[in-house]
């Protein structure tokens, strides 16, 4: 998410990774070249979105979202593809109160405090992080305690780079009692399904696990300088999501920031769950009308357990909503 100081200040040897800002500049390398991925569109329920049924919905300007390294690109990559999807049926949990485990109330602090307003990330009842190999060692038995009661793990980006840290980040987490995912910061010079593969090639199919996640938004250290017009970018993000759900039997989230949302997913795919960056403001205010899953309310958080800052997040609704919306999505 929060893209480190290491990563900014690198020297000029690094100045051929032009980023994919939101500038005119960069939109002026724009490729005018039709996708060459296709995706079979099906209407989903709302799956694994707290809310969407009527339930209770609690009711930028922002730097760049989750960590993301620049990959050498392969843009001569092989093919069309036409995914068919069978999307299982959710469990139905029975009424009463859910069972799942320990919540752990917050403890984190913010090196860049903001104030939200009436409703503020401490509002929520359930704390969590995400984190990448700029964490580095991470004691997640500590981290645990002072309130991660999940973490979205950095897997993969592109179509051949692995974060160094997943799978021992990955494992501690679980040891550790944390409700773990994984997620894949979208390379827009690989074609999906390509990406798709490799994900699934890293990151185990396993009983308890969150749905995956696919980050969108423009990463600035980027050597990939294309900008694809939004109905293409859509289509490569159902091709990517359409794999990933076949493979897991999860409706992958969507992670985004404002200026990408902006661009492109205003409006788009009603159905799958999102995670929104909102670091500045309330995510009603940044992403009117938008249903969302998890808020990342902060990239400069604090915690005994991680040395450095920490990416802060938290669940829309309370202890009971979210052991049923774990219970829904993840068994």
């Amino acid at each position: 998410m929060r893209l480190p100081a290491l990563v900014i200040l690198l020297p000029f040897a690094l100045l051929g990774l032009a980023g994919c800002s939101g500038g005119s500049a960069v939109d002026a390398l724009q490729i005018a070249e039709p996708s060459r991925e296709t995706t079979g569109s099906i209407l989903r329920p709302d799956v694994g979105i707290p809310g969407a049924d009527g339930g209770e919905v609690i009711t930028s300007v922002t730097e760049a979202g989750m960590t993301a390294l620049a990959e050498p690109a392969d843009v001569n990559t092989p093919a069309l593809e036409q995914v068919a999807l069978h999307v299982p049926k959710p469990p139905v949990r029975p009424a009463g109160k859910p069972s799942g485990g320990k919540v752990y109330s917050q403890k984190f602090r913010d090196a860049k405090p903001v104030n939200f307003g009436k409703v503020t990330p401490q509002h929520h009842a359930v704390h969590g992080v995400d984190v990448s190999r700029w964490q580095g060692e991470i004691d997640w038995a500590t981290l645990r305690g002072q309130g991660a009661n999940f973490a979205y793990i950095k897997a993969t980006d592109g179509g051949d780079h692995l974060d160094p840290m997943f799978r021992k980040n990955w494992d501690a987490a679980a040891r550790a009692g944390l409700r773990r995912g994984a997620y894949h910061f979208f390379y827009w010079c690989r074609t999906a399904a390509e990406q798709a593969d490799w994900f699934i090639r890293n990151v185990p199919k396993v009983k308890g696990a969150l749905p995956p996640v696919i980050d969108v938004e423009y990463n600035h250290q980027s050597d990939c300088k294309r900008r694809w017009p939004r109905a293409d970018v859509l289509e490569k993000m159902q091709v990517f999501m359409d794999r990933l759900e076949r493979h897991y039997g999860q409706r992958p989230i969507i992670y985004t920031a404002p200026d990408f949302y902006r661009d492109n997913l205003q409006g788009a795919f009603p159905n799958h769950p999102f995670w929104l960056r909102a670091v500045a403001e309330h995510p009603s205010k940044v992403y009117p009308g938008r249903d969302w899953v998890f808020w990342q309310y902060s990239g400069s958080g604090l915690s005994q357990g991680v040395n450095g800052k920490i990416d802060l997040n938290v669940f829309r609704g309370d202890e009971r909503a979210w052991w049923n919306w774990v219970g829904q999505v993840a068994g």
